[in-house]
């Protein structure tokens, strides 16, 4: 597969407690991560709260401006693009958070909401953006007349195909997941994942899957990085990862996973099932 996104050693360092008497100390966030995604394909970013893995999303958004590093996209150098520089490529890097009550304008309509994409990027005349902005709806599978409606009136699992809907306006090429499920009822983390595998095959959308839930993550990957206080400890086939783990921390990772079925309890846990929060 072609390769679409490719970060070298990525960094992003902050400096926390500095004051006038206070020299600070840094908290490495992201520490020399790197990988490749190719177009169509989904990597899973996974590890416990305050990995590292959040932070890695929006520096390769450049929401965040890297510590150090390289970020390509198709091949070119965007680590020093302005901010400027970096809107028109803005279209073609999309991401979905986690609560689309934050990331959604509550005194927007949803088709207002849908509707700015394209107004930013000055796409289109007014009745084709709003033709488009139903053409969206469909897709994400709410009904056209949600175009009146605000946030507020919809569900959470419908909520979430608005924030997508949102993402994928202006047809984007890389869409980054920040636990986008997580804060969903099991039955809707489903639907919504189904939804992203079927937009993924229409759009020949490239993933980055960031979640700490491993069984979400086995779902929806082709590849799995695993990451543990800023740097990524494993890499590979999904397959491989979960059926043959090799760093320890992956290991326990898998061992915390949470075993539903009675007859599947029956079966061995590795032999290191330390708990991971």
């Amino acid at each position: 597969m072609t390769e679409l996104l490719r970060i070298e050693n990525l960094k992003q360092h902050f400096v926390s407690g500095k004051g006038i008497f206070k020299k600070g100390y840094t908290v490495k966030a992201v520490d020399g991560v790197s990988f490749s995604v190719a177009r169509g394909e989904t990597l899973g970013l996974v590890g416990e709260s305050g990995c590292g893995k959040s932070t890695l999303g929006r520096t390769i958004l450049k929401l965040y401006e890297p510590t150090d590093g390289k970020i390509f996209f198709e091949g070119k150098d965007i680590t020093q693009l302005s901010t400027k520089e970096m809107r028109p490529l803005r279209k073609d890097v999309q991401i979905v958070f986690q609560d689309p009550m934050e990331s959604l304008n509550q005194r927007h309509t949803v088709g207002m909401i849908l509707e700015e994409p394209f107004i930013i990027h000055k796409v289109g005349t007014p009745t084709e953006r709003k033709q488009c902005v139903k053409e969206l709806l469909v897709k994400v599978g709410l009904p056209e007349e949600s175009t009146n409606r605000y946030p507020h009136e919809f569900s959470g699992g419908q909520r979430q195909r608005i924030g997508i809907a949102r993402a994928i306006a202006l047809k984007p090429k890389l869409l980054i997941c920040d636990e986008s499920v997580s804060a969903l009822d099991v039955s809707v983390q489903a639907q919504i994942l189904n939804l992203l595998l079927q937009l993924q095959q229409e759009m020949n959308l490239a993933i980055i899957f960031i979640s700490h839930d491993l069984s979400v993550v086995k779902h929806i990957s082709d590849r799995v990085a695993v990451m543990y206080f800023g740097k990524v400890v494993e890499m590979g086939d999904v397959r491989d990862i979960y059926s043959n783990p090799q760093a320890d921390y992956t290991k326990k990772l898998l061992s915390a996973i949470p075993i539903t079925h009675p007859r599947d309890r029956k079966r061995k846990r590795p032999a290191n099932n330390t708990h991971v929060a």
